[in-house]
């Protein structure tokens, strides 16, 4: 027996090592992927159990644990050793929770390595190309039952009373704020929520970080406008945005403003605007709230320029957002955009699709457009009577015909003179336009009566033109009375008379 103890102890000792080896032949910052170790040896210590000059030790040596990862695209393994991890990673969460004294500065750079190790990937490329945010249903991310408790244990140290930003900084840099910008772009909109947190307590706690947050959310959206069009947490990074806008001092620095034309307008020309309008919507309000002067020769031109023309959902989005532009405008600001303003509105009005036309006609339903609009009523009436009067008589739905009918009556409310002189107007020129129709038909009429048909002998005795030639000449003329009457230009019949009669 000692003859075999003696032979087997150095076999022993050379496959102890072995057994603290990775599966597999991977690591990240220096610590091992898909490892052995178990967790039992910490898990059985908890860190409230220890003396208080042992628990940063030990609160150490669970950091660096928890930097082990596992394949959760095997579900069935290492089950035992996820559990542990799971449960350190609360216990975790509970101590820098509740603890005190526990942020020395040796803790941060082994966080922020711990965070890193955990949460910084390559993401995977959407399952399909024709993958549509709005329809199709998110990958969720197959590890979240760790990366969840890592999320919350980073927001819960950077809320921490003791956290210290001067220290911080060394290891919470500007690479670690690039990295994390592009987990945004994670299918799993979880972890963008938790992305957004964190995001936003780093602009917070960071000032020196501050400028190269905004510098990289503009890249980010200026590649996705004018390059790519795909890009998962706009919505997250413009809700960060719209709290970064409300904290702008005043007056608004050139490269803010620059930020809102370059930037902010040029994110409603791309197709899936419906995922993320609301915020950008936000966003445009809080920058005219804080600089009304923006709205007249910014925000509203730059709207009715990017105003779409045949994608009736994205036109009742525009619809919303003027609204909630209007509702913040100045009284000033509103007379110098009301005309173009009311023009758009107009033709939003005449729409045939129902749900722009109704959106449109909703403004009259606000108190405070209506009395910006009784008192320039002056202006706006005469812009909007020709396509309401018409509407209220043609349009299809009886709903929007009843809808239009109240908006008229406030208007004759408004100003019943001037109403009175437009509806006159409006008749006599209806009747100058019949007028002109008759005369116009008429007049095709007398063209069609002359004998086309028949032979043209001219003055040299020639024969007539054949009845093939007359024919076709016929249906030329025709074809051009029907494109000129569908163009409503009167063209007189003696311009083909002449043309006859020289033949």
């Amino acid at each position: 027996m000692a003859f075999l103890w003696v032979c087997f102890e150095p076999l022993r000792k050379a496959e102890k090592p072995q057994g603290h080896q990775p599966k597999y032949n991977l690591t990240c910052n220096g610590r091992p992927l898909f490892t052995n170790i178990t967790f039992e040896r910490q898990k059985q210590v908890q860190v409230e159990d220890v003396s208080a000059q042992e628990q940063p030790e030990l609160f150490l040596k669970k950091l660096q644990q928890c930097c082990t990862l596992f394949d959760f695209m095997e579900t069935l393994s290492d089950l035992k050793m996820k559990e542990y991890k799971r449960s350190t990673l609360n216990e975790l969460v509970d101590y820098v929770t509740l603890s005190r004294g526990y942020l020395t500065e040796q803790t941060y750079p082994e966080v922020v390595k711990m965070v890193s190790c955990n949460i910084f990937r390559t993401l995977p490329p959407s399952d399909s190309n024709e993958f549509d945010p709005e329809e199709d249903e998110p990958t969720l991310e197959a590890s979240w039952p760790h990366l969840q408790l890592i999320y919350e244990f980073f927001i819960r140290f950077l809320e921490s009373q003791e956290f210290q930003p001067s220290v911080a900084k060394k290891y919470i840099d500007q690479k670690f704020v690039l990295q994390l910008l592009e987990l945004f772009d994670s299918e799993d909109p979880r972890e963008r929520d938790c992305l957004k947190t964190v995001l936003h307590r780093i602009y917070g706690k960071f000032l020196g970080l501050r400028a190269f947050i905004r510098k990289q959310i503009n890249n980010i959206f200026l590649c996705f406008v004018y390059e790519t069009e795909h890009f998962n947490g706009v919505a997250e990074l413009l809700e960060i945005l719209g709290s970064i806008i409300n904290g702008f001092a005043l007056p608004l620095k050139a490269e803010h403003k620059q930020f809102l034309v370059k930037v902010l307008l040029p994110l409603h020309t791309v197709r899936s605007l419906s995922l993320f309008h609301a915020q950008l919507a936000y966003c445009i309000v809080q920058f005219l709230e804080k600089d009304p002067t923006l709205t007249e020769p910014v925000s509203v031109p730059c709207l009715l320029k990017f105003w779409p023309k045949t994608c009736s959902q994205k036109e009742v989005m525009f619809l919303g957002e003027l609204e909630e532009i209007l509702d913040v405008i100045e009284p000033t600001q509103f007379v110098k955009i009301q005309e173009l303003l009311f023009k758009q509105i107009a033709r939003c009005v005449s729409s045939p699709h129902f749900q722009v036309a109704e959106r449109a006609l909703y403004y009259w339903n606000n108190e405070y457009i209506m009395s910006l609009i009784e008192e320039n009523s002056s202006v706006i009436l005469p812009i909007m009577f020709a396509s309401l009067y018409r509407i209220s008589k043609e349009h299809w739905n009886p709903a929007i015909s009843a809808l239009i009918y109240n908006v008229l009556k406030a208007f004759m409310e408004m100003n019943s003179a001037l109403f009175d002189e437009l509806a006159a107007n409006y008749k006599s020129d209806r009747q100058r336009e019949r007028k002109k129709d008759k005369e116009r038909e008429d007049l095709w009429r007398k063209l069609e009566e002359l004998e086309l048909r028949r032979g043209v002998q001219n003055s040299d005795g020639k024969k007539p033109f054949s009845s093939e030639i007359v024919q076709r000449l016929h249906r030329t003329v025709l074809t051009l009375r029907l494109k000129m009457s569908y163009a409503k230009i009167p063209s007189p019949p003696h311009i083909f008379f002449l043309f006859f009669c020289l033949l």
